[in-house]
């Protein structure tokens, strides 16, 4: 193993241990020091990783820029080790990519999603899709949290979902209200009824085994045409990452409907949701129309009272 290849182990292992999976970015890394290894470099240079970086050619800039930090941060790294490894300078291919506004649902448009969905075949998968579907639009969870739920992380008794995979394993309970516990509990007798043992899993497949992300996907796709629903802007497709902010945008919608300080009732958005950094939440308000045009009004009145 040459000393670039031990660098990169190290520097996983840390990163890994300090709670980053890096599944695309080990990967990432692993072509790169095999890059340098076919250039013959014993460490890194910014031309070398410039050079890297922009080998996908007909790439988005903005991909670019991905790689390179990437780079950057393994170069950080083996500088500590290595003072005589460059690390690229942060202005270096400066390219952005503009963020994609999320469809915000109507609670109309979410409530025709259910209802489709229980007029899917097999009604076991039916049951899955609408609980599913009903748990993403009242909690906020990301889809990958939710598919991820084990039998012990749901406790109806107290209305508790016990989230463990969260970004960066990042662990948080998310409550349910009383009114919202009855297809939870409907979905989990039928589902004990015919899978009593086979896997942990909460959500499970007709074969028995945890639902997959790419199930999911299919089925509602297959749903979102069946009640005619359509992307807007530059969103093609309404996707179920899109209940999530729906989820927080009518959160922030009642706050300021009711008069709250957004900025104090913010870090419990933030924490309920599962945010490592608030601005993450706060990008909610940048990203629909409506929000700023609320906030607006508001400014305006108070304005006028002064």
């Amino acid at each position: 193993m040459t000393a670039l290849r031990e660098a990169l182990a190290d520097y996983l292992r840390v990163r890994r241990r300090l709670g980053f999976e890096m599944p695309q970015d080990g990967r990432l890394l692993e072509g790169f020091v095999e890059f340098l290894e076919r250039a013959g470099a014993a460490r890194i240079t910014s031309e070398l990783a410039l050079t890297w970086a922009r080998l996908p050619v007909h790439a988005h800039p903005h991909r670019w820029r991905q790689r390179l930090s990437v780079a950057r941060g393994f170069a950080r790294h083996l500088a500590t080790i290595d003072p005589a490894s460059e690390v690229p300078s942060e202005d270096l291919l400066p390219g952005h990519r503009p963020r994609i506004a999320p469809y915000i649902y109507t609670v109309e448009e979410i409530a025709a999603l259910i209802a489709a969905a229980g007029r899917l075949r097999p009604p076991p998968r039916a049951a899955r899709h609408q609980t599913l579907i009903g748990l993403l639009a009242i909690t906020g969870m990301r889809p990958g949290e939710a598919l991820a739920l084990d039998r012990q992380d749901v406790d109806l008794r107290d209305g508790v979902l016990h989230v463990r995979a969260g970004k960066q394993k990042k662990q948080r309970e998310v409550p349910l209200h009383e009114s919202t516990i009855s297809a939870p509990r409907e979905y989990a007798h039928q589902r004990d009824a015919r899978f009593p043992t086979p896997s942990t899993a909460a959500f499970i497949s007709a074969r028995g085994r945890r639902v997959a992300r790419q199930e999911l996907n299919r089925t509602f796709m297959k749903l979102i045409g069946e009640i005619g629903l359509e992307g807007r802007g530059a969103r093609a497709r309404p996707r179920p990452h899109d209940l999530r902010h729906a989820f927080a945008v009518r959160t922030l919608l009642d706050w300021l409907e009711a008069g709250e300080d957004i900025d104090r009732r913010m870090p419990l958005l933030s924490t309920f949701l599962g945010h490592v950094d608030p601005a993450s939440t706060y990008w909610y308000l940048e990203a629909v129309p409506e929000l700023f045009e609320r906030i607006s009004r508001r400014l305006e009145r108070l304005e006028a009272l002064a």
